[in-house]
């Protein structure tokens, strides 16, 4: 994908990074290092349009050309945002929570250049399969849950529990890819 202008990303997540590699849209890496939490009153999808926000406007300054993408991801269920488990405890706790039911995914993407911000967001919907008390402790130990939003990652162990995913599988894994293009595209970044 041809750019016109550079395309900085406020996030050090690798499963971000990746997604943009595979979908051809060059970028470099400018973490931003920002608190996450939510506000009381503040909605699922209001928290992570917040906090794409918030990542796009604090890496802004340290660029000195091109557009900032911010993402936030977040994990919820009953209006309860499920954030990185804090140990093994609260891990459990989660996967539990969404044994056997649906949950949403919620990614708030900001675009933030000279003269625009631009914050939308993409909600997916999965379904879990029942989950054994041991499924839930072997997927622990593994290690894999305990710096995910929710405690899981659907492309990686947790892949063998999702019965239906309803919306883009690309906003679970950590980035809606067709809204960044969209966005991108109606910016001339593309």
């Amino acid at each position: 994908m041809s750019l016109r202008t550079p395309i900085v990303l406020a996030s050090a997540s690798p499963r971000r990074q990746e997604l943009l590699k595979e979908a051809g849209i060059a970028f470099v890496v400018r973490p931003a290092q920002i608190p996450e939490v939510p506000l009381g009153t503040e909605s699922a999808i209001r928290f992570a349009e917040r906090m794409a926000r918030e990542k796009a406007r604090a890496v802004l300054p340290t660029i000195g050309a091109g557009v900032v993408l911010g993402a936030d991801t977040v994990v919820w269920i009953d209006h309860e945002v499920l954030g990185k488990p804090e140990n093994a405890e609260d891990a459990a706790r989660m996967l539990r929570r969404l044994s056997a039911r649906k949950h949403r995914v919620t990614t708030g993407v900001c675009l933030l250049g000279k003269g625009f911000e631009d914050v939308r967001s993409a909600t997916t919907v999965v379904r879990f399969l029942p989950l054994s008390e041991a499924a839930i402790q072997d997927y622990i130990r593994s290690g894999e849950p305990m710096d995910k939003a929710g405690a899981y990652a659907i492309q990686g162990g947790a892949a063998r529990w999702v019965k239906a995913v309803e919306g883009d599988y690309t906003n679970v894994v950590g980035l809606p890819v067709p809204l960044v293009r969209r966005m991108l595209l109606e910016h001339g970044i593309v």
